[in-house]
């Protein structure tokens, strides 16, 4: 099993950065593909990024590609989001997810097995 804690959420300018990180507990971080999503109030979960098992590959929803990045440390158990060029429809709650049955992850968030709590972004105009 893995347990997942997301941290720094916070309030941000549009046009700032901000990076997320997602510790994972348990020795096997390696073998899962992790996956970033958020939810906004009134919406469904959306898919932001996921990066594969070892960090080699990673792709993006369309609406944060080229601004937003994942990363990953095995050795830290750690992955980052970073955020760059925010805009006020960011603001969402942002969830990382682990998915241990593929090498790199779903856009779909059914495919992920764990999550963690969330942080919140909040991006102010």
């Amino acid at each position: 099993q893995v347990q997942l804690l997301e941290s720094g959420g916070g309030l941000v300018q549009a046009g700032g950065s901000q990076r997320l990180s997602c510790t994972a507990s348990g020795r096997t971080f390696s073998t899962y593909a992790m996956g970033w999503f958020r939810q906004a109030p009134g919406n469904q979960r959306e898919f932001v990024g996921t990066i594969s098992r070892r960090g080699g590959t990673s792709y993006y929803a369309d609406s944060v590609k080229g601004r937003f990045s994942i990363s990953r440390d095995n050795a830290e158990n750690k992955s980052y989001l970073q955020m760059n060029s925010l805009k006020p429809e960011g603001t969402a709650v942002y969830y990382c997810a682990a998915d241990g049955q593929h090498s790199i992850g779903s856009t779909s968030p059914s495919e992920y097995e764990y999550w963690g709590q969330g942080t919140q972004v909040t991006v102010s105009s």
